[in-house]
């Protein structure tokens, strides 16, 4: 199995080394991660200009890596035109989660959607973040487990999945849709300057069976996704067809 790695955190980040380092037990890997963080950048592609690749100038063990002077979803088009006959594409560990609404923009969710559209398994893994660092050592086993779940088969398929800081069991879930008050706090930076904070408050609990849910309680959170966004309840009320 022909496995490539990316993420939107960059090359620098522990959590890539983390999921590349589980993914070697399944298969041949490859990284192509972008040069710099690309956070919350959605599935955006370069277009205005050229892209370039060069050698990662972080060591993987084992492992062929490269940088990339663009988005998540740029690497992985240009690590399918590096390396061909890719069978499937992790994205990760980001360092946060992407839970619910945070799909929208997630750069790291963007990467698996990159890969489906080019007809390829699209896996985007991720876990909070507090004061410290993730202990990737200590998520190191269900990450094993969840990607040997995930690829016992050759579907095409879309999947996102969180990690607990402790996790203690994997769960299948739905995304956790939520209606948030979107506040924006002002502030003034050293210069006197005035700046804003776009923040976000849920106006809501997390339901059970929704991503938000699993993590809440300690489980790791799989939730399978699509790429048609069709409301087929509100087609079928205002469609004649």
């Amino acid at each position: 199995m022909r496995i490539l790695v990316t993420n939107d955190d960059g090359i620098y980040s522990p959590g890539i080394a983390a999921l590349a380092k589980v993914a070697k037990n399944f298969g041949e890997v490859r990284v192509v991660a972008p040069d710099v963080e690309q956070s919350s950048m959605g599935h955006a592609v370069t277009h205005s200009r050229p892209l370039g690749y060069k050698k990662s100038p972080i060591e993987f063990p084992d492992i062929e890596a490269h940088r990339v002077n663009g988005t998540p979803a740029d690497c992985v088009a240009m690590g399918m035109h590096l390396w061909k006959n890719v069978d499937v594409v992790l994205s990760g560990i980001n360092m946060g989660p992407n839970l619910g609404n945070s799909m929208w923009h997630s750069g790291t969710l963007a990467a698996a959607k990159q890969a489906v559209l080019f007809g390829v398994k699209g896996i985007a893994l991720s876990t909070p973040v507090g004061r410290d660092e993730p202990n990737f050592e200590h998520l190191e086993t269900y990450v094993a487990k969840t990607l040997e779940l995930l690829l016992a088969n050759n579907e095409l398929a879309l999947y996102n999945v969180n990690f607990p800081p402790d996790p203690t069991d994997i769960v299948w879930t739905r995304q956790s849709v939520r209606l948030y008050d979107g506040t924006i706090i002002p502030g003034t930076d050293p210069l006197g300057r005035k700046h804003y904070w776009f923040t976000v408050t849920p106006l809501d609990p997390a339901e059970k069976g929704t991503d938000r849910w699993a993590i809440e309680n300690n489980m790791v959170s799989i939730t399978p996704l699509r790429l048609d966004l069709t409301d087929e309840r509100k087609l079928k009320e205002k469609s004649p067809f």
